[in-house]
């Protein structure tokens, strides 16, 4: 028969045996629990470290296309700033007429010719004598203000080196009216088919006897065919002028199109010296 000292040793034992199995087991679950911690901890750190790998090339990518974006090679080439001048106030007048000016001028006379540009005024001595059906159809173009407000739609900057003038609708195709006879192709000044820098002359359509008011002035030696009238010699501030309308460069980059520079011809004159 069980005393009852030996039934209470006995309910002891039970319990703490409860209370190891408790122990054990809670033991058990820390452990497991922080085995699970540090296996996150540790997804978790490695996760950072690639992320802040990650975000470093990233960021490099990010930086190299930033660059590659704002590369110059990879944008066209930038206008070249604007030399001249706001033009005047004003509008080119629309007009035309159907046969060439009467003579008016004097024939045995020096003339010069003013084009006062948004860049520079561009004094020119004209060759009377030797073209004096060009000058005087700009003696009567000046007086109507036929060229005052046009704008010098081309420019040349290979090959040849011209910038032309006198076209009141700033396309090449506009014209007077009427048609001026070819003169002075055989100026002792063209020499191997050279067209002096310094020269002004007249342009035309290929065609003999097909001038009208459009013109060039040559800012460097060209090599054109004696086939353009040349009419006048530019003076030495009036090539500055040029220079400057030429290092502006053309729009193109491909060597001939409308200038960079905005060259306006003010007004134009034509007085007797």
């Amino acid at each position: 028969m069980v005393t009852q000292e030996q039934r209470r040793r006995q309910l002891a034992r039970e319990k703490f045996l409860r209370q190891q199995q408790r122990r054990t087991a809670a033991r058990r679950k820390a452990n497991v629990r922080n085995s699970v911690i540090a296996s996150v901890l540790g997804v978790i750190v490695v996760g950072s470290v690639l992320s802040y790998a990650t975000g470093v090339f990233k960021n490099d990518d990010s930086k190299a296309n930033a660059s590659a974006e704002v590369t110059p090679s990879a944008s066209p080439p930038s206008k070249a700033p604007d030399p001249c001048e706001k033009a005047a106030e004003g509008a080119v007048k629309s007009l035309t007429w159907k046969k060439e000016p009467a003579m008016t001028i004097d024939k045995s006379a020096k003339y010069d010719m003013k084009l006062a540009t948004t860049c520079g005024d561009i004094d020119i001595a004209l060759k009377t004598s030797a073209a004096p059906h060009t000058v005087n159809s700009f003696n009567f173009l000046a007086s109507e203000g036929y060229l005052d407000h046009t704008k010098c739609h081309r420019l040349t900057t290979n090959g040849i080196y011209v910038l032309q003038c006198g076209d009141p609708k700033g396309t090449g195709m506009g014209g007077p009216g009427y048609t001026i006879p070819d003169e002075n192709l055989k100026d002792k000044t063209l020499k191997n088919n050279i067209y002096p820098a310094g020269t002004i002359a007249m342009a035309n359509t290929g065609q003999a006897h097909t001038g009208g008011s459009q013109f060039f002035l040559v800012y460097q030696d060209s090599q054109l065919p004696p086939s353009y009238t040349p009419f006048g010699t530019i003076s030495a501030s009036g090539m500055k002028v040029l220079k400057k309308i030429a290092g502006a460069g053309e729009a193109t980059g491909q060597g001939d199109g409308a200038p960079n520079a905005t060259v306006v011809i003010n007004k134009a004159t034509v007085t007797k010296s």
